[in-house]
């Protein structure tokens, strides 16, 4: 069972039939996830995008492996590939974007393409934002007002890549609720709605302490919890990392590398109140559907493995209850850019902390980047042609980990196809080989030819073993 994620701007330039042809040659393809949106180009200084994103600039270092328009980086905008219909939207905060010429010129490629995979024995799912509106694409749009997640002190992160809204605000959830409402509308015959960041995505180290904005306070009180004690807790962690940890601190952790995710996670009832407000979003996507009249198809949250989970809310058993499926993300150029995330900010606050000691703890705790390096300074984003550094026993004993927590729905890997060819099929390999034959890949920007068919080669080896 293989899944490609394949953007609407490959079905553009490359063509559906042999876009299809390509996939199928090649691989044992079962599934392929597109999103509700069409692609046309537009200069950078018009308001044009980068594609591919650049990951809060890090990422500038990759250019896309399958051309676009016959370019290996380019800049686009995007519209919606079909006609919202505004009454589902009626007193929302939040609107959809409006169609466009676009819509009506390139939109129906959308359409076109669902029957044409479905024929052939594709599975098709839409990959939608599950908190950042308008949701087509993860790139635009984002929350606005009281419903930006806040610091226990009431003010607003520094930094983050992503921009989700509070997953407690009401506006954020009525507005998902509303966008899946439709597109099963305007495209009944999809399989399911696959939902990106149902959690809070802990890419920088403030991002963790997130979420403490009123409508977190609202829900956590409706639902019995102590927030202003979770909240207290949460301002002396916070104080804490950010100018409070020591050396000592870091030894320490290096010896017991499970309390320091302990630590950030505060105390077990902030905890216990991040996974019901993940839990409480899953269901209202769940609800939507069912009410829709789409209770036969899939709702599938992509979500951190372990330890972020237990950071960005998301418990995989509680989700499983919920969800048709998980999709694990093991995006593995992503992980020693956080590590380094975590570490400038560590030392931004504390500059006396030894980069020898941080690594050392850092990749003990999160089990993200083998073999540990001599500073956290070496923590990098790899270029194209470098191997992820990352241990692939690790990768193995996260996807067993999640796949025994998870008992009621299954856990689909999700890896990443940018890198070098071998390096990329042997992360594959890690966790296709314990995960009852299911992978998922992401994304179909970095699966050249080659890639595509060493990855059907290895898919069928494991399959037969």
């Amino acid at each position: 069972m293989l899944g490609v994620t394949v953007f609407p701007e490959y079905i553009q330039s490359e063509g559906i039939e042999l876009l299809l042809d390509n996939l199928l040659n090649r691989a044992p393809v079962s599934a392929v996830s597109i999103s509700p949106y069409v692609m046309s180009l537009c200069p950078k200084e018009q308001g044009g995008e980068r594609e591919p994103p650049a990951d809060a600039e890090k990422g500038l270092t990759r250019l896309l492996e399958r051309p676009l328009w016959g370019k290996k980086e380019v800049w686009v905008k995007a519209s919606p590939s079909f006609t919202p219909n505004l009454d589902l939207y009626d007193g929302l905060r939040y609107q959809p974007s409006g169609a466009t010429d676009e819509t009506r010129d390139l939109g129906p490629i959308i359409s076109e393409f669902i029957p044409a995979a479905q024929s052939r024995g594709l599975k098709v799912y839409f990959q939608i934002q599950s908190a950042i509106p308008p949701g087509y694409r993860v790139q635009f749009g984002g929350p606005i007002g009281d419903d930006r997640p806040l610091l226990p002190n009431g003010t607003e992160p520094d930094q983050t890549l992503d921009n989700n809204g509070s997953l407690a605000s009401p506006h954020i959830l009525e507005y998902g609720a509303a966008l899946t409402t439709d597109l099963l509308q305007n495209y009944p015959e999809i399989d399911g709605i696959r939902i990106d960041w149902p959690e809070i995505p802990p890419y920088f180290l403030e991002s963790i302490f997130t979420d403490f904005g009123p409508h977190v306070e609202q829900f956590a009180r409706a639902n019995g919890y102590d927030f202003d004690g979770i909240r207290e807790l949460a301002t002396a962690a916070y104080n804490r990392f950010f100018g409070g940890l020591s050396n000592q601190d870091l030894q320490a952790y290096i010896q017991s590398p499970d309390s320091l995710i302990s630590d950030l996670e505060v105390s077990e009832e902030g905890a216990q109140l991040k996974s019901m407000i993940v839990a409480n979003l899953l269901k209202r996507f769940r609800e939507a559907m069912d009410t829709a009249g789409a209770k036969e198809k899939a709702l599938i949250p992509s979500a951190f493995p372990s330890p972020w989970n237990q950071l960005s809310g998301f418990d995989y058993k509680i989700g499983g209850e919920i969800a048709s499926a998980i999709s694990c993300k093991y995006y593995t150029m992503h992980w020693p850019m956080m590590l380094r995330n975590y570490s400038d900010a560590l030392i931004r606050h504390s500059p006396n902390l030894s980069h020898k000691l941080l690594a050392d703890c850092l990749c003990r705790a999160f089990e993200a980047v083998s073999p540990v390096p001599d500073s956290s300074d070496a923590f990098q984003y790899p270029a194209p042609q470098d191997n992820h550094i990352v241990s692939h026993t690790a990768l193995t004993e996260k996807q067993k980990l999640l796949e025994s927590e998870c008992t009621s729905a299954p856990v689909w890997p999700l890896t990443h196809a940018y890198g070098p060819i071998d390096d990329m099929v042997a992360r594959a390999r890690a966790v296709f080989s314990v995960s009852k034959k299911r992978l998922w890949i992401n994304r179909y920007a970095y699966l050249t030819d080659e890639k595509l068919s060493a990855l059907g080669a290895m898919m069928k080896k494991g399959a037969s073993d």
